[in-house]
């Protein structure tokens, strides 16, 4: 392995997630050339400017000869990437087994002899959760492989972005009055993310290979003990009461969140979280620590070393009521849509003497197609910018509309006109709250 410097060229898969942002930003400091690979080259262009960007979609790439083309001129393959589970663009088996076997082999082809593997505390091939059993089976095949190897299993990484269950934990932080909590006495390990892109520069620089260990604080702590600490940390007042949520409704909970995961959305509280959760989240700290002479911080050090500013609180505030204006707000235009399905002839009865009934009956059917299409257009996370965007275009219509057609509506005593401006308030909002990273 030559040493670290611009002739140095690293690939990072999943270059601009939480973990290999971070990673990438540290081999960067580090004097390494970072290539990072990601769904979108623009996006990470954008975030990390000063990084070399493929974009590619992982999942595809699931032959040896689909991974020729990306390879060039690398001497290290880093795998940050991964999913917590099936969704409408998360394809596990393609995602974290198929390609990353695949990678392996077209590493091992291309005399590519270095990877480091960033997979998962207590991964085994007989899992019960399909996220575990495809990380044990590339780390398998990598261990399999003629590849010098270094596997590192983070616990549950603590950042300054927030994203997956460190995004779930200060929501559930941010909880006015009482601290609801499931599965409360489950031991939760931390690692800080500083503390995971330092063990990778550790490994390259001092060639650390044939390695399998964990990334974990010393001690553990239970998962109601962190969300109090996230409490805390925020800023937040201590809750009058703790609330122990029974297990039903985590597993309800979940299950809207699977469906909502095949509509685009990567809710952190999925099925495949609550049963890692059940298992707890720990490792051993000792090896890791032992090998490279450092010394992870607990989690009380890494809070201690975030910002916790206003943004940080009204980041969870929003994010826990961020679903309720999806809903909200999709709702309004369903139901706008079927009302004025049903009750077609009471609404062209709203036109008569301004249009012909012809004009009216096919203005009022098309404005409640068009409002039933923006409804479900909200609920499909790739579509629902655009659907806020149609929705304000379209609520400017009526109201532009209704000056001409139906100027005595905005003297009804129910203000039917004036409640379309909270609405566009509402799609703004969601509009610039859709940023995923």
């Amino acid at each position: 392995m030559p040493p670290p410097g611009k002739n140095t060229h690293v690939l990072v898969l999943g270059g601009y997630g939480l973990i290999g942002s971070a990673i990438t930003k540290r081999l960067m400091d580090a004097g390494y050339s970072v290539t990072g690979l990601g769904r979108s080259a623009s996006k990470g262009a954008a975030l990390l400017p000063k990084a070399h960007w493929i974009g590619a979609d992982i999942s595809a790439l699931t032959q040896a000869i689909d991974w020729e083309d990306h390879l060039s001129n690398i001497d290290v393959v880093i795998n940050a990437s991964g999913a917590l589970q099936n969704g409408l663009k998360d394809r596990l088996v393609a995602l974290q087994e198929d390609s990353i076997i695949a990678l392996i082999q077209a590493c091992e082809s291309n005399n590519i002899k270095r990877f480091i593997q960033i997979s998962a505390p207590d991964a085994n091939l007989h899992s019960s959760t399909l996220f575990y059993r495809t990380k044990a089976a590339a780390d398998e095949a990598l261990k399999a492989s003629q590849l010098d190897w270094t596997i590192f299993r983070p616990g549950l990484v603590i950042s300054p972005h927030a994203y997956g269950g460190t995004s779930l934990i200060r929501q559930l932080a941010a909880m006015p009055i009482i601290q609801p909590i499931m599965m409360g006495k489950v031991p939760i390990q931390t690692i800080a993310i500083d503390d995971v892109a330092q063990a990778v520069c550790i490994a390259l620089k001092n060639n650390i290979t044939a390695i399998d260990v964990d990334l974990v604080e010393d001690g553990s702590q239970t998962l109601l003990e962190l969300t109090l600490s996230v409490r805390k940390w925020l800023g937040f007042k201590p809750p009058k009461a703790v609330l122990n949520v029974p297990n039903w409704i985590g597993r309800s909970i979940a299950w809207c969140a699977d469906v909502a995961g095949w509509l685009g959305w990567r809710a952190p509280l999925r099925s495949t979280a609550l049963t890692v959760l059940t298992q707890g989240v720990t490792g051993s700290a000792l090896p890791w620590q032992s090998m490279s002479n450092t010394h992870l911080k607990t989690l009380e050090q890494t809070l201690y070393g975030l910002p916790s500013t206003l943004q940080e609180r009204i980041f969870a505030r929003v994010m826990l009521l961020f679903p309720i204006l999806i809903l909200t707000l999709s709702g309004f235009w369903i139901v706008s849509g079927v009302i004025g399905t049903i009750q077609q002839t009471q609404a062209v009865e709203t036109l008569n003497g301004v249009l012909p009934d012809r004009f009216a009956q096919a203005f009022v059917l098309l404005g409640s197609v068009a409002d039933i299409l923006i409804g479900i257009g909200l609920l499909i996370r790739p579509l629902t910018r655009k659907a806020c965007w149609a929705s304000i275009i379209l609520s400017s219509a009526y109201l532009v509309a209704s000056v001409w057609l139906t100027p005595h509506l905005w003297a009804d005593p129910l203000g039917p006109m004036v409640k379309v401006f909270p609405a566009i308030a509402l799609a703004l909002m969601i509009t610039a709250l859709m940023e995923a990273r």
